[in-house]
């Protein structure tokens, strides 16, 4: 913990901050100070600033969602009861930043134009799909017949696993039934490296070699930790689609050990749900705050790996926004303006 004066106060921070986190955690402590209260939460034994203190997480919904949605949400719970984040009372929240972010818009009549904005090809949200046309976190679950097992890339248990942050079914201008996953990033630097690369019982055993190329992994799979002791399915899925990862010649060693392994793991589950042929096409985007642009070298060298294929792709959520400004509705400007005020979106 660090403790940063700003104007005269002072703010107690995390170490290593980047100069977009540190500038969006202040912001976002000036708004809790504001709105919420002045008392700190408490992470690892140290007070924090950002964190909400245990008296208001235990004081009912939390403050950090939006007004209009948290009887939405809690609906969606119960058909839908994903784990809430350890970091989801925590004003940085990536994961209640993408719930104030999407429910207001899927819960209003003016949806398929919002969101047609972002991505063309939407003609309309599939409401008998998922709960309503969306499902938050996402892994298939019940919702395609595989809940109670490790899921389609063999990863998923009670606290991890592949999952998209939301999905979104919808309909195109061709009838089809469409898929789309978005992973959202708020003021996070990176996004999840390999477990596996960084796993010290990986590097206690020479045959697990992410030295070797993605060419070389394809044809000797037990190479990859993932694969050989945690028998997870992400080499058998990239196996099946390999013309997706086209540029891979352009890395000499693994390229799924920093930062894209995060987009090639959401990738695989957008495939391998697309394989399972409910819906004709499955789409992977990000979502990301405009101002973050630590995520932008990653996201590029990735866009290059795949030849920027149209099942990938990235947007902020200022874009989103502005296409809801679009329609002059005190009910949509409302939000707008608490999200924008909240997350500081210019």
């Amino acid at each position: 913990m660090k403790s940063v004066d700003v104007n005269g106060k002072q703010y107690r921070l995390p170490e290593e901050l980047n100069l977009f986190q540190q500038e969006l955690y202040i912001h976002l402590i000036d708004w809790k100070w504001a709105h919420i209260s002045k008392e700190p939460g408490i992470s690892h034994g140290q007070e924090f600033d950002a964190i909400l203190s245990e008296s208001i997480v235990n004081n009912g919904p939390s403050p950090l969602l939006y007004e209009g949605i948290v009887e939405i949400l809690d609906e969606h719970r119960k058909k839908n009861p994903f784990r809430i984040h350890q970091h989801f009372y925590h004003m940085a929240s990536s994961q209640a930043a993408n719930i104030n972010l999407f429910l207001p818009i899927l819960n209003h009549t003016a949806v398929n134009s919002i969101l047609r904005k972002i991505k063309p090809d939407f003609a309309s949200l599939a409401k008998e799909e998922l709960d309503n046309g969306y499902c938050i976190e996402y892994w298939g679950g019940k919702f395609l017949g595989v809940d109670g097992n490790t899921g389609l890339l063999g990863d998923k248990s009670k606290i991890s696993g592949t999952d998209s942050d939301i999905a979104i079914a919808y309909h195109n201008h061709d009838g089809e039934l469409c898929l789309w996953l978005i992973e959202h990033k708020l003021t996070e630097k990176e996004f999840t490296d390999c477990g596996g690369f960084k796993s010290e019982n990986r590097k206690k055993i020479p045959n697990y070699d992410c030295s070797k190329s993605f060419a070389d992994i394809l044809k000797n799979k037990s190479l990859c930790y993932y694969h050989g002791k945690n028998k997870f399915l992400y080499w058998d899925v990239t196996d099946q689609h390999q013309s997706f990862f086209i540029n891979h010649n352009s890395h000499t060693a693994c390229p799924f050990r920093g930062g894209m392994n995060q987009l090639w793991r959401n990738q695989l589950l957008a495939l391998a749900i697309e394989k399972q042929e409910r819906y004709k096409h499955v789409f992977f985007f990000v979502v990301k705050h405009q101002g973050n642009t630590s995520l932008d070298k990653t996201l590029t060298a990735y866009s290059d790996l795949v030849n920027k294929n149209k099942k990938f792709g990235v947007f902020t959520s200022a874009a989103l926004l502005r296409a809801a400004e679009k329609y002059s509705d005190s009910q949509l400007d409302d939000w707008i303006n608490w999200y924008k005020d909240l997350y500081k979106v210019s």
